[in-house]
């Protein structure tokens, strides 16, 4: 195996996800004292990596929005309804870069624009590149792990139940994070 590189030097080309060692996992406060987590799966992710490296990249993501797990089966339905995803008419979230900046070492935003329920809003990555090794079956791979912060409201998510004196049963922020394996494909 080969140490971790520098994300100026990684390697050029095209990379795809490898969709059993990625997913999307989100956190959400619940009544004002908890948090609700829960996963998505990756349906397909690409990285292009340009010949100045990260630089000039550029990403695609497709996440299963109907894959939903929180561990708890009547909730999942729940955020599989019209009251959140919406996944009978919207059962994918796109993710689209338009660019990479802030290079520090390990760490640059990405910016780009997220499809949910069909709402396209612009959005900012914080991400860290994890880095790249080759495999045992001589596969070069590389990680990374983004996060970032969305309003449910701005994307038409507007479930607004209350209780008590006016307090939200599900809060505006949703804190999502993005666990992506690559595999650079041959030229």
């Amino acid at each position: 195996m080969t140490a971790a590189v520098a994300t100026s030097t990684l390697t050029t080309g095209t990379w795809t996800a490898d969709v059993a060692h990625s997913d999307v996992s989100f956190t959400v406060r619940h009544m004002g004292v908890g948090r609700v987590r829960g996963t998505f799966a990756i349906n397909s992710a690409t990285l292009y990596v340009g010949p100045t490296g990260l630089a000039e990249a550029s990403a695609t993501a497709e996440i299963d929005a109907t894959s939903v797990d929180t561990k708890q089966p009547q909730r999942d339905a729940d955020v599989r309804s019209a009251n959140f995803l919406d996944v009978d008419n919207h059962p994918t979230m796109t993710f689209l870069s338009t660019a990479v900046r802030d290079i520090d070492g390990d760490q640059f935003v990405l910016d780009g624009v997220l499809t949910l329920r069909g709402v396209t809003n612009v959005v900012e990555l914080a991400v860290e590149f994890l880095g790249e090794t080759v495999d045992l079956f001589d596969f070069s791979r590389a990680g990374f792990s983004a996060t970032t912060t969305i309003s449910r409201k701005a994307f038409g998510v507007r479930y607004d139940a209350l209780f008590g004196a006016g307090n939200a049963v599900v809060a505006d922020n949703v804190d999502i994070t993005m666990d992506v394996e690559f595999i650079r494909q041959s030229d």
